[in-house]
């Protein structure tokens, strides 16, 4: 596995697993068998409605916490009735943890993303969370931020894939020593990413799966990713990414089949 340093210098785990849509049982599946090929990287979030299967799984493998890096997030809700600072608690609670690693503001909600900023910045100095960041923010968002707080987010969970790119946020995000991380990087099922003729032909150069061509972009481009699998061995498949490099004219097919086409919510006109 491969590691960044972030902003404040904490190690982060360059591909972790996500557990978006997966109820309890599935999570706790996935993320036991995730840990017995080598994951050390889980991804989850309140409204995910699986923390508590999350962490049961962390406690049985016995793997010893600070090997671990574990990221959930503050939901809407909780920003819109200014319950920041109960909505971490509740999450540690759920994952039987003192701290996470990585707390992320889920969505820029307007009015309200600011000073949920300013109640992240508390809950970092106060140990609850090893890093803060935010997720699904644009560059204008950000912008908002660096106004009223000199704390700079660690990282920026964000929609990426071959077919939505974003180059300028992504440059933004480096350019200020945020740490870019793709949610969703096999796109999904209905817009046919693994299927993409560019990406096979380039999977059978390498002799790698179309996948791990895509997780492989992600790292050659210094991005974190999510990879979300509940299969064992699709789980290694994704982690099998660290033999081999692309060339930079491969990275640059990849890059050019940008169509800024989204499988999620834009973060400028979600509704929930």
């Amino acid at each position: 596995m491969k590691n960044v340093i972030l902003n404040n210098g904490i190690s982060m785990p360059m591909v972790g697993l996500g557990v978006f849509r997966c109820s309890e049982e599935e999570a706790y599946n996935a993320v036991k068998s995730a840990l017995e090929v080598g994951y050390t990287h889980i991804d989850t979030a309140m409204i995910y409605e699986n923390e508590q299967a999350v962490g049961q799984a962390i406690k049985d493998s016995k793997i010893d916490r600070k090997n671990l890096f574990i990221t959930t997030k503050l939901w809407n809700e909780d920003m819109r009735k200014d319950n920041q600072r109960n909505a971490i608690e509740t999450s540690l609670k759920k994952l039987g943890l003192d701290y996470v690693d990585l707390y992320l503001v889920h969505w820029p909600v307007k009015e309200k993303y600011i000073a949920s900023w300013l109640e992240m910045e508390k809950i970092y100095k106060d140990g609850l969370a090893k890093s803060v960041g935010v997720s699904n923010f644009l560059i204008h968002h950000l912008e908002e931020i660096f106004k009223v707080s000199d704390l700079v987010p660690a990282v920026n969970q964000v929609e990426f894939h071959p077919y939505v790119v974003q180059k300028e946020l992504t440059d933004f995000c480096k350019n200020h020593n945020i740490q870019f991380e793709s949610w969703s990087p096999l796109g999904a099922i209905k817009n046919g990413l693994l299927e993409d003729p560019t990406i096979v032909e380039i999977a059978k150069k390498y002799n790698k799966t179309s996948a791990q061509i895509i997780l492989r972009w992600n790292i050659d481009k210094g991005i974190v990713t999510i990879p979300k699998s509940s299969n064992k061995n699709r789980q290694l498949e994704n982690i099998s990414i660290f033999d081999f490099e692309l060339t930079n004219d491969d990275i640059l097919k990849i890059d050019s089949l940008d169509k800024n086409e989204r499988v999620g919510s834009h973060p400028d006109t979600f509704d929930f």
